[in-house]
């Protein structure tokens, strides 16, 4: 009876112990269930983590390209407006320049003439006067006479209106000049009109 009871408890013991490995297998599978599921559900999770990601750093590129493309343009006015307000503080005297040269041709044509009367000549010098003080007032303005007589013609800052055959000057060489040119600084507010050798 002994033997029998120690049987029992044995078997019982055994069983127990099936019983437990059951249980255990039986949460080992469900757990691993569990853990596939959620390691699906965090790799779909982490997909449209990613998706998003990318779809963000493709926008905050999209940002970074328009922000520059805004920064560029903006420093290309301000440089733009920079020039402009120089341009326009060098060459102020144009428009003034251009409206007394027609004038300053006058006063050098009627200077030209010869004379033997005392008033006229004393006429002639105050003329010549003014003349002087125009051309130094324009001189510190920045106008100064483009030279031509003896100069190869150069189309900036000639204008050929007639040509001439002079064996004394060579090819391509101002022999006279009709209108004298002037030039604002370095640009030209209007070329000499002269007679070009052949």
């Amino acid at each position: 009876m002994a033997e029998n009871k120690q049987e029992q408890a044995v078997e019982e013991n055994v069983e127990e112990i099936f019983d437990e490995t059951d249980v255990n297998e039986t949460q080992d599978k469900g757990s691993t269930e569990d853990s596939g599921a959620a390691d699906a559900a965090s790799d779909e999770v982490a997909e449209s983590a990613g998706g998003r990601e990318a779809e963000l750093e493709g926008k905050l590129k999209e940002a970074e390209a328009k922000y520059l493309r805004l920064y560029a343009d903006f420093d290309n006015y301000r440089r733009r407006v920079k020039l402009d307000a120089e341009a326009a503080q060098k060459y102020r005297a144009q428009s003034l320049v251009t409206n007394l040269l027609p004038a300053l041709d006058n006063f050098e044509r009627a200077l030209k003439i010869s004379t033997e009367n005392d008033e006229t000549k004393a006429l002639l010098q105050g003329m010549n006067m003014v003349l002087g003080g125009i051309q130094a007032a324009l001189k510190e303005e920045g106008v100064e006479e483009i030279k031509a007589v003896g100069e190869e013609f150069d189309p900036h800052l000639h204008q050929a209106v007639m040509q001439d055959n002079n064996p004394d000057y060579g090819s391509n060489i101002v022999v006279d000049e009709l209108q004298k040119g002037y030039k604002l600084k370095d640009r030209v507010i209007r070329p000499s009109m002269v007679k070009v050798n052949q």
